[in-house]
């Protein structure tokens, strides 16, 4: 077999040079990268909880552990570790036979994991992506999104938007 010869991708003015296809980049570079995606992925997981703690108060007033667990698919051991690191991190209160609770500090975890949500979620929308797609992909980028992407898609949204 022959492979057809690739021309070079055109540069964009003033823009350094693209690597080449399967180039590894600079060792700490790379390494930079790896960690903000593992940190992101450790927070991500204390995000989804508090996010559904909060619109678990906010529709029945309770946000019971076999709730949280069955909302997330996961068991009721796994819920309570989880729990646990809310509560060792300053964003959640329990209390036996009553549920779970925000603190002050983890409603607005909540409010902020939701408004980055939505702000995805617009514009996968937004590209032409379907409503239950845009939901379901917006629950992972959502988490692994820089603020300066996040205010970069916000920028785009409201160009966007006509008037």
């Amino acid at each position: 077999m022959s492979r057809a010869a690739v021309a070079p991708t055109p540069q964009a003015p003033g823009l350094p040079p693209a690597a080449a296809p399967g180039a590894l980049p600079e060792e700490p570079d790379q390494a930079r990268r790896f960690g903000k995606a593992r940190s992101a992925r450790a927070a991500a997981l204390l995000e989804d909880y508090v996010e559904l703690i909060d619109d678990l108060l906010a529709n029945g007033g309770e946000a019971r552990t076999t709730d949280i667990a069955r909302r997330l698919g996961v068991s009721h051991p796994t819920a309570n570790k989880c729990i646990a690191r809310l509560k060792r991190a300053g964003l959640a209160t329990a209390r036996p036979y009553r549920g779970v609770f925000l603190t002050p500090a983890g409603h607005g975890l909540a409010e902020r994991v939701r408004a980055r949500h939505r702000v995805v979620v617009d514009l996968l929308r937004a590209v032409g992506v379907a409503a239950e797609d845009a939901e379901s992909d917006a629950e992972g980028i959502e988490h692994h999104v820089s603020d300066a992407t996040l205010a970069a898609f916000a920028r785009f949204l409201r160009a966007a938007r006509p008037g």
